[in-house]
C-alpha cells in the first residue's frame, strides 16, 4: 500500500503538486536567505568593511566542509526516490541509513582538518595579514560544530522525500529565526566579532539537525533507520549522483579563491591603497544580495526533485515532463522578478550591507550590482537543469554542467575580460550564465530524445 507521500508524487496534478511541495520549499529557502541577508547586514553595518572581506575569504572553506555532506546527502536522495518509485523500500531505507553514518564520519574528519589547518587554508584563499586572524577565527568556529551542522541539509532532503513538506518548512523557519535572535545577542548585546556570527549559525543548525531527526528516530517517517549494510555498488551510486553538487561546490570554491585573488589585485589597480579589501567587500555584497532571489530557484528545484525521481523510477515519463515544466516556468518567473528588483533598487539593496560611511564601497557595489544582476535572467536555466538531471540519475551530464558553470566558464571569462578591470569581474556571472544556459538546453534536448525512446519502448 502506498503512503500519503507516494500517492501525492504519483497522482496529484503537477501544478497543484508544485504549490504543495515547491511553495514550502521556496518559503524555507527564503527564510534562509533572510538570515543570510541579516547576517550580511550585521557584519557590514556593525563590524565594518574589513570583517566583511574576511568572512568572504573564509566562507568558501566553510562551504567546502558542507559540500562533502552534500555529496552524500544529495547523492543518496536520487536513488532513494527512484527506489521508492519502484516500491523497493528495503533498498531506500538502507541507502538512507548508510548515508547518515557516512555524513557523520566525514564531517568529523573535515572539521578536524579545517580547525588545525585554518591559518594556511585562509592564506591560500587570499587572506593578507590584516584579514588573516579574523578569517581563521570564523573558520575554526564552524569547524568545531561540523558533525551536527553538516547533516542538517541532508536530513531536510529526507524529510521532503518522506512527505514532511510542512515540517521541513517550519524547521527551516525556526532555524533562521533562532539564528537571527542569536546574531542580535552575540553581535549587539555581547559585542562579539565574526565568531558571534559563526556561532549563531552553528548553534541553530545543531539544534535543528536534532529536531529533523526525530520523525526518523520515532519511526514515523516513510524512510526508517535500519542496520546499515554498506556495499560497493551503493557507494558508487551515491558518489555518481552526488558528484554534480559536490564538484559544483568544490569548483565554485576554487573559482572563489581565484576571484578573491583577482579582486585584491584589480582593486588596488583601480582604487589605489586599500582597494583590494574594498573590491573583495563589494563582491561580498554581490554574494549576499544574490540571496534575495536565487535561493528561491534552488528551493523550487530541490523540492520537486523527489517527485521527478519517483515518477522516473515508476516509468511515468509524461508526468516527469509535466512536473519538470512547472519547475522551469516557476524558476524563470522568480529570476526575472529578482533581476528587476536588484537592477532598479540597487542602491537600497547595497545600503543593507554597506555602511553609508563607506562611500567608496557603496558606490562600487551599486555599480557592480546593476551589472551582476543581469545574470539571473539566464542563471535559472542551469540551476533547474542540473537538479533535473540529478533527479533522473544522469550524474555525468549533471556533473559536466555543474563544473562548466562554476569553474570552466568563469575561468575562461575571467581571462577574456581581464583587461576590463573590475567590470570584467562583475560581468563574469552574466557571461557564465549565458554559456551554461546554452549547454543546459543542449543536454535537455538529448534527454528529451532519450525519454521519447523509453516511452515508445513502454508502449510496445
Amino acid at each position: 500500500m502506498k503512503t500519503k507521500a507516494e500517492v501525492m508524487y504519483s497522482t496529484m496534478n503537477p501544478w497543484r503538486l508544485f504549490f504543495v511541495v515547491a511553495l514550502p520549499g521556496m518559503i524555507s529557502m527564503f527564510t534562509m536567505s533572510i538570515y543570510s541577508i541579516v547576517e550580511g547586514a550585521f557584519i557590514g553595518q556593525v563590524l565594518g568593511e574589513g570583517a566583511f572581506a574576511a568572512v568572504n575569504i573564509a566562507f568558501p572553506l566553510v562551504m567546502i566542509n558542507f559540500s562533502l555532506a552534500d555529496l552524500i546527502g544529495v547523492g543518496a536522495s536520487a536513488p532513494i526516490s527512484i527506489a521508492l518509485g519502484k516500491g523497493d523500500h528495503k533498498t531506500a531505507n538502507n541507502i538512507f541509513s548508510c548515508s547518515v553514518v557516512m555524513i557523520f564520519i566525514s564531517s568529523i574528519i573535515m572539521g578536524s582538518i579545517m580547525f588545525f589547518a585554518a591559518e594556511p587554508l585562509a592564506r591560500l584563499m587570499g587572506a593578507n595579514d590584516v584579514l588573516l586572524e579574523t578569517s581563521v577565527k570564523y573558520l575554526r568556529t564552524y569547524a568545531l560544530t561540523s558533525p551536527l551542522t553538516t547533516i542538517f541539509f541532508a536530513m531536510d532532503n529526507y524529510l521532503r522525500i518522506s512527505g514532511y513538506i510542512k515540517t521541513s518548512m517550519f524547521i527551516n523557519i525556526s532555524l533562521n529565526a533562532m539564528t537571527i535572535g542569536l546574531l542580535t545577542v552575540f553581535l549587539l548585546v555581547v559585542e562579539m566579532d565574526v565568531v558571534g556570527s559563526a556561532l549563531a549559525t552553528s548553534i541553530s543548525m545543531c539544534i535543528c539537525s536534532v529536531i529533523a531527526m526525530i520523525p526518523f528516530i520515532r519511526r514515523k517517517a516513510l524512510l526508517q533507520f535500519v542496520k546499515p549494510k554498506f556495499n560497493k555498488a551503493m557507494f558508487k551510486e551515491i558518489a555518481a549522483c552526488g558528484s554534480p553538487v559536490f564538484l559544483s561546490n568544490i569548483a565554485g570554491r576554487l573559482t572563489s579563491i581565484l576571484l578573491n585573488i583577482s579582486l585584491m589585485t584589480l582593486g588596488v589597480a583601480a582604487l589605489g591603497e586599500g582597494g583590494g579589501t574594498t573590491a573583495v567587500a563589494a563582491y561580498a555584497v554581490l554574494m549576499y544580495s544574490s540571496d534575495i532571489g536565487q535561493p528561491l530557484v534552488y528551493g523550487i528545484s530541490d523540492s520537486m526533485s523527489p517527485a521527478i525521481g519517483y515518477n522516473y523510477g515508476a516509468e511515468q515519463y509524461d508526468r516527469v515532463k509535466r512536473i519538470a515544466k512547472c519547475v522551469f516556468v516557476g524558476s524563470c518567473t522568480v529570476s526575472v522578478i529578482t533581476t528587476a528588483i536588484m537592477f532598479f533598487f540597487a542602491h537600497p539593496v547595497v545600503s543593507i550591507f554597506a555602511n553609508a560611511e563607506d562611500v567608496r564601497l557603496v558606490e562600487l557595489s551599486t555599480h557592480a550590482i546593476r551589472i551582476f544582476c543581469l545574470a539571473y535572467i539566464f542563471r535559472w536555466i542551469s540551476i533547474a537543469s542540473q537538479s533535473f538531471l540529478s533527479a533522473i540519475e544522469k550524474p555525468f551530464m549533471a556533473t559536466v554542467l555543474a563544473v562548466a558553470t562554476v569553474l570552466v566558464f568563469p575561468v575562461i571569462i575571467l581571462g577574456a575580460f581581464w583587461n576590463m578591470g573590475l567590470d570584467g569581474i562583475w560581468l563574469n556571472m552574466l557571461g557564465t550564465s549565458v554559456l551554461s544556459g546554452i549547454l543546459s538546453v543542449w543536454l535537455l534536448m538529448r534527454i528529451g530524445r532519450e525519454i521519447k525512446r523509453k516511452e515508445k519502448q513502454k508502449q510496445n
